[in-house]
């Protein structure tokens, strides 16, 4: 077999996660504009009508274009949580929200895992002293662990969809954690898009720093706490099989 042939299969792993990094940033600089508070304001009689006369539709559309923005680390996954509340209400708004950043984060965890994913995790596994120790922890904490980095607000969106790929997590425990890591903040962001009707009649914007309010935050970071309790009970007793 010549190099050339060898080369191919490993430019076909690494094919997927390169498409995503040059759409991302050509998104960056190009989508900036139309993905924004103030093309939703611009153009919120028009989706309303639209989603008036074509409900399924506009919901599976939405959903598409959820899953586009995630996947590619797109602007705009903030204004598409808001749109999501504005175009559907709380429920089922939230779910759309959801689903579809979950399906996205799915695409995205894919595409590093078939391309760096294996490689780093037998690198790792392979590897001795303090790299393999917090492989092991965090093998040994693994649900705990996700949901954690979900449920922080300062964790980047895409760096939690990325490490549990390098680490090797299954595609299962990832896409529940996404789906019930994201809820809380997903249903404060979009109870705040259900309510712009009332935002844009009085000319204002959105307060998104409202996740940051003490009675908003509190609950997460309790949920955080809650989500690393297995880990604190393992330290403590020593039983590394507890809960896994």
């Amino acid at each position: 077999m010549s190099r050339d042939d060898q080369s191919k299969p490993a430019l076909m792993r690494y094919l997927p996660l390169a498409v995503i990094v040059v759409v991302a940033a050509i998104g960056a600089f190009t989508l900036r504009d139309y993905l924004s508070f103030d093309a939703l304001r611009d153009n919120r009689e028009a989706l309303i009508a639209f989603r008036d006369s074509n409900y399924l539709l506009t919901a599976l559309a939405f959903v598409a274009a959820y899953v586009v923005i995630v996947a590619f680390s797109l602007p705009g996954a903030t204004v598409a949580t808001l749109t999501g509340g504005f175009l559907f209400g709380l429920f089922p708004g939230v779910l759309y929200n959801v689903g579809g950043a979950t399906l996205g984060a799915i695409v995205i965890f894919l595409a590093a895992q078939w391309g760096l994913g294996d490689r780093l995790k037998a690198r790792m596994d392979a590897s001795e002293g303090v790299v393999r120790k917090i492989k092991a922890g965090i093998d040994d904490n693994q649900w705990s662990m996700l949901f954690f980095i979900r449920l922080v607000p300062v964790v980047p969106f895409f760096v939690a969809n990325l490490v549990p790929a390098f680490l090797g997590v299954p595609l299962f425990r990832f896409a529940i954690s996404t789906f019930f890591g994201i809820m809380p903040g997903a249903l404060v962001f979009t109870s705040v898009g259900a309510g712009l009707g009332a935002v844009f009649a009085r000319g204002e914007t959105p307060d998104l720093g409202i996740i940051f309010e003490p009675h908003i935050l509190l609950p997460i970071l309790g949920l955080c706490v809650l989500s690393l309790l297995p880990v604190a009970i393992k330290t403590i007793t020593g039983k590394k099989d507890l809960l896994k």
